[in-house]
């Protein structure tokens, strides 16, 4: 019992988070990050991600 003032705030919380408009600004959030464009620098493409030099 006396859950339900608790549960209701949780909710109201919720509901906030969920409909609110966030103005988000990704580029300079990337930046803050660190992510780096450099990907394949750091990770170099497997061999199922390469072409299929196969067939040619």
């Amino acid at each position: 019992m006396g859950r339900g003032r608790a549960k209701a705030k949780q909710t109201k919380v919720a509901r906030q988070l969920k409909y609110a408009h966030h103005n988000i600004d990704y580029d300079r959030l990337r930046e803050e990050l660190g992510a780096d464009t450099r990907r394949e620098e750091i990770y170099p493409p497997t061999t199922s991600e390469q072409e299929p030099e196969r067939g040619r």
